[in-house]
């Protein structure tokens, strides 16, 4: 048996005045297959992460090392920092639409990403979503935290003479080790004792994090006199011709860049008061975020130029530039707390409750979370980091693309199909309306088939830089593979919704 119910109860609770449910009263789950204590709908006496809470958590994982860079990647392409700061900040507006639709269900229903898969993948179903989130969540925190432990091992050896020049264990300083190993330890640290403590540290990283920033453009532009040239270097592209063919692949690597998140972030939203916390947190923590980061990097950037000669775009090496002490410390622990913040919400969280769907009587949250810290060294991050080229810019790049498939699938399903409404107590259930077939929705596979092969079929790579043919897997698709998260979302979406119109379900 795996619901228990009292005599009389109500099988479809009446929601708060917030518009929130949980589980009837009197209901125990208890089929160890598919329920554990962290899958389980938060109670709403838990449900009370605010808009403030939302907007801390978007700022804390927006300033990173890598966001900072997104800028400098687009000028390389040619475009001036008007342009790369518009494209950046189009591809924030637009992704926060599924990020804002997928959001709904957390606070709604209290339930995680891999529970949410289930009213439309099924029971069992679920976990091929789950695993694909997971398995690009672990790539990442393992290449995160490598890229986090340099930055460290960089600042050190600024404070301390001869920690860049010790002896090499494995190809690397014993002394880089060091670092990567102690950032691994931290971060599993923090995400051991739950949710509550991640969002405690996002509430004082956040702030902390942007006056870090914000020291780092003072202290350029006093050194530079100003801004720098960065800023009157013209556009290479114009808005002609030119531009069009540049900005579209690029708006797409910019959507991508937080794609993952707008499937799983119910992980977070299931802790909202409501959904005006969450709306209101996300829209105003995410899109403004990454455009004020994006002129910051800009406007430090352009002023390094002036003051050194060169751009600098990786804020570690400019902030060890400084002989100041204090503000060689400042910096390490800028960059120890950005790292952190954004590694622990982004890739640790995701595939920790990922990884408890695919066996709730073994793997909790917590052990999850250890799971994917171990995962993310097995892969060896510090080969994958050599080439990119194979790796982030072509695994990875092609796992994300099926990501935009499964967040048109759950989009279709909660807001078109069910209208957001959903059984609690049979997303853990065998046998009730979300098991389909031995718990598997053919229906969504097939959606996901057909929106991932559009999606990444035509995926091609420059000769000798990748593992594709140049004219693409499947040549007649290749046009498409620019646009593989647009196109996989909007694909399995419209195959999802077809055969189901004018039904509603719950």
């Amino acid at each position: 048996m795996t619901a228990t119910v009292p005599p009389a109860p109500s099988e479809n609770p009446i929601p708060d005045p917030a518009g929130r449910v949980e589980l009837p009263p009197g209901v125990v789950l208890t089929d160890a297959r598919f329920v554990n204590d962290d899958l389980l709908p938060v109670p709403l006496a838990r449900r009370r992460w605010t808009t403030y809470n939302f907007t801390a958590l978007w700022v804390g994982m927006a300033h990173n090392i890598p966001s900072w860079l997104l800028a400098s990647g687009l000028v390389a392409l040619g475009m001036d920092w008007k342009q790369a700061v518009f494209t950046i900040a189009l591809a924030n507006v637009i992704v926060l639409a599924p990020m804002l639709l997928t959001g709904h269900a957390g606070p709604k229903y209290g339930i995680p990403f891999p529970v949410l898969a289930r009213a439309s993948f099924g029971l069992r179903g679920a976990n091929l979503p789950a695993m694909i989130r997971a398995g690009v969540a672990c790539a990442w925190f393992g290449i995160q935290t490598w890229i986090g432990g340099q930055g460290i091992f960089v600042l050190l050896g600024k404070l301390f003479g001869g920690w860049a020049e010790a002896s090499e264990v494995g190809g690397q300083p014993w002394t880089l080790w060091v670092c990567f190993v102690l950032f691994w330890a931290l971060e599993l640290a923090i995400i051991h004792r739950g949710m509550e403590a991640l969002r405690r540290f996002e509430n004082w990283a956040a702030p902390f994090v942007i006056v870090g920033a914000l020291v780092l453009l003072v202290w350029v532009a006093n050194k530079a006199g100003g801004f720098g040239p960065l800023l009157d270097q013209p556009s290479q592209l114009g808005w002609g011709a030119d531009f069009w063919p540049v900005f579209f692949p690029s708006l797409m690597g910019m959507i991508a860049f937080w794609s993952t998140l707008s499937l799983n972030i119910p992980d977070f939203t299931r802790f909202g008061a409501g959904q005006r916390a969450q709306v209101w947190g996300q829209t105003l923590g995410l899109p403004t975020t990454m455009t004020l980061f994006a002129l910051l990097s800009v406007f430090v950037t352009s002023g390094s130029q002036a003051v050194y000669g060169a751009a600098i775009w990786d804020p570690v090496q400019l902030a060890a530039r400084t002989d100041n002490v204090f503000g060689l410390l400042f910096a390490l622990v800028t960059v120890l707390v950005a790292t952190i913040s954004v590694n622990i919400a982004a890739n640790v969280v995701s595939p920790a409750y990922d990884l408890a769907n695919l066996a709730p009587r073994f793997i909790t949250f917590r052990t999850g979370a250890l799971i994917t810290g171990v995962v993310g060294v097995v892969i060896m991050p510090w080969k994958l980091t050599e080439t990119p080229e194979l790796y982030i810019f072509t695994w990875l790049g092609l796992v994300g693309g099926l990501l935009g498939t499964v967040a048109g699938i759950l989009i279709a399903d909660y807001w078109i199909v069910r209208r957001t409404r959903l059984d609690l107590t049979d997303l853990y259930t065998p046998g009730g309306r979300y098991w389909y077939t031995s718990g598997w929705n053919v229906h969504a596979v097939v959606a996901f088939a057909v929106g991932g092969v559009l999606a990444v079929g035509g995926s091609h790579s420059a000769p000798g830089k990748g593992p594709f043919p140049q004219d693409g897997l499947i040549p007649f698709l290749k046009p498409l593979a620019d646009y593989g998260w647009a196109v996989g979302l909007a694909a399995s979406l419209v195959v999802y919704v077809a055969p189901t119109a004018g039904r509603r379900r719950v």
